[in-house]
């Protein structure tokens, strides 16, 4: 099955104290990179959320991952003052108002204008509760971006397809300009070597002279070549048949129909061929271009 490493999906939870939103976006990318940007709460499931992804969900690409929560309700944050620090504190004002003639006007709220005495003391979060939260939100980014990497990747699919189609047709066409200048090559190559061997007043060695002509003659020939860039179709066929990732193999098979239509073009001397030829690798290219998109 072919899938594409260009997605997106998103998922939202609703709650009374808080809505959970992830969102994940993938590119092309060699290797599965992911980056995770959530808020502090949620940091300790990063290495969670990238296995996830990597083992059930994607492979390969450039993926990130948004988890943004909206509060409803304040969680309970207990305050407090630290007596000895505030003590002390209150000591030093004073004396240095007795040191310097100075208006004692010490209060409750100017001591409070110094924030270092007082402690802050948050409610103890469950992890396990708060990934039981956000995993179902998850999930279902990952399912809706699952989906989208599928039909994108079945839009791919079809167009490379027709591109192969139109590559298969000019290697036919190619087929029948070589069989027809292979002919008449090997009629005109006989021709000049009779000729010149009159001219020499020569003998020639029918069978010798037959199996160097078709010797010399199976240097144009391109049947090996265009048997193999069949192949190669019908291994597209497979590939893309599988459950397995294949992008990487998708790229080797590219690599091999480019050697096979470059092989083609510098064996055939015709120019009808050369013109079909450059048509191939033009369709060969656009085709490269979308593999370079599939996991």
């Amino acid at each position: 099955m072919i899938r594409s490493m260009t997605a997106f999906g998103r998922a939202r939870s609703e709650a009374a104290d808080k809505d959970i939103v992830v969102e994940i976006r993938s590119v092309n990318s060699r290797y599965f990179d992911c980056t995770v940007k959530a808020p502090h709460l949620y940091l300790p499931f990063e290495e969670k959320i990238k296995t996830f992804l990597q083992k059930e969900v994607v492979s390969r690409g450039k993926v990130d991952v948004f988890v943004t929560v909206v509060q409803h309700e304040s969680a309970a944050v207990r305050v407090d003052f630290d007596p000895a620090l505030t003590r002390g504190y209150i000591d030093a004002l004073r004396r240095m108002a007795e040191a310097f003639s100075l208006p004692d006007d010490i209060s409750v709220m100017r001591v409070a204008g110094n924030r270092d005495l007082f402690t802050y003391a948050s409610p103890e979060v469950d992890e396990e509760a708060e990934w039981e939260r956000l995993f179902p939100v998850l999930r279902a980014a990952a399912a809706e971006f699952s989906s989208r990497r599928r039909a994108e990747g079945e839009r791919t699919e079809r167009d490379i397809r027709e591109k192969l189609g139109r590559v298969a047709a000019l290697a036919d066409e190619v087929e029948k300009i070589s069989e027809a200048d292979k002919n008449g090559y090997h009629d005109k190559l006989e021709a000049r070597i009779r000729a010149a061997l009159a001219d020499a007043r020569v003998t020639p060695d029918e069978g010798r002279l037959l199996t160097e002509v078709a010797v010399f003659a199976d240097r144009i020939a391109i049947d090996e070549e265009l048997a193999r860039l069949r192949s190669h179709f019908v291994a597209f066929s497979e590939i893309a048949a599988s459950v397995e990732p294949s992008g990487r193999r998708l790229d080797f098979l590219m690599q091999e129909l480019n050697r096979e239509t470059n092989t083609i073009g510098s064996k055939a001397n015709n120019s009808e061929i050369a013109h079909r030829v450059v048509a191939m690798k033009g369709e060969l290219e656009k085709i490269r271009e979308q593999v370079q998109n599939i996991e």
